[in-house]
């Protein structure tokens, strides 16, 4: 296939559903062959996967638990196997679940560190040798607003995604000059189900581009930035629609 991203091989982690969908889907209309991650989604991945492959992009979807580390390099060495070395490593999957502070267990802090953030590490020290060692590479990690404006009621949740932005601009300083590591921290872009409608219209008036993002939003800035955006690593794109201005 032509496009920007032809001839190249990616790798999305979470990318059944969701955010993690439309980019697999925006990658692939851009010209590269796509491998993706899912945990629970086996069913939506392989239908993904045979949409992909009808429209001649090479694809190939594993399952893949974030917080086992085996499964991590399982993973890698599968999509590596079956469509080649990776040139852009796109970090989507996380768990976002509720922890007051006064409720919030050990467990529930671990799932979302060992997901979010250990996750993300282990997949970027899985290519970025090998993308160095080629000489090329870029790498995309999908952060939040939150890590700079915590959400009370997630605190576990934006620990971790603080703890990626922080990886993202130390890892951008390991790979370079051959790799380009940047993060794209996102506002409201999908509402969590049981968020009520007061609350989901206070938030779009309070956003001065009056409304909320959409997947293929964030699916377009990792697109940028893996094929336009040569001169740009350790950068955090902000795409909130101009919330953090109020």
């Amino acid at each position: 296939m032509s496009g920007r991203l032809a001839g190249q091989t990616a790798l999305v982690t979470g990318g059944a559903i969701r955010v993690g969908r439309a980019i697999v889907e925006r990658l692939a209309a851009e010209g590269a062959q796509v491998g993706f991650t899912y945990l629970s989604s086996a069913e939506t991945a392989a239908e993904l996967v045979q949409t992909l492959r009808k429209a001649g992009v090479r694809s190939r979807a594993v399952r893949c638990d974030q917080r086992e580390p085996t499964q991590i390099r399982d993973a890698v060495a599968d999509i590596t196997g079956r469509l080649g070395p990776v040139d852009l490593l796109v970090n989507s999957a996380a768990v976002f679940r509720r922890t007051p502070l006064s409720e919030a267990t050990v467990e529930e802090w671990d799932h979302h560190l060992d997901t979010n953030l250990r996750g993300p590490w282990l997949f970027m020290q899985a290519v970025g040798p090998s993308m160095k060692e080629r000489g090329t590479g870029a790498i995309v990690n999908l952060l939040d607003v939150a890590a700079e404006r915590p959400y009370p009621g997630y605190l576990p949740y934006c620990a971790s995604k603080a703890g990626l932005e922080c990886l993202t601009r130390g890892v951008a300083r390991v790979l370079a000059p051959e790799v380009r590591v940047n993060g794209i921290a996102i506002g409201t872009v999908l509402w969590p189900e049981e968020y009520p409608d007061a609350a989901r219209e206070n938030t779009v008036a309070r956003t001065p581009l009056a409304r909320v993002g959409t997947p293929e939003d964030v699916a377009a800035a990792v697109a940028y930035l893996a094929a336009e955006a040569s001169f740009v690593t350790g950068a955090i794109l902000t795409l909130d629609g101009g919330r953090r201005l109020v």
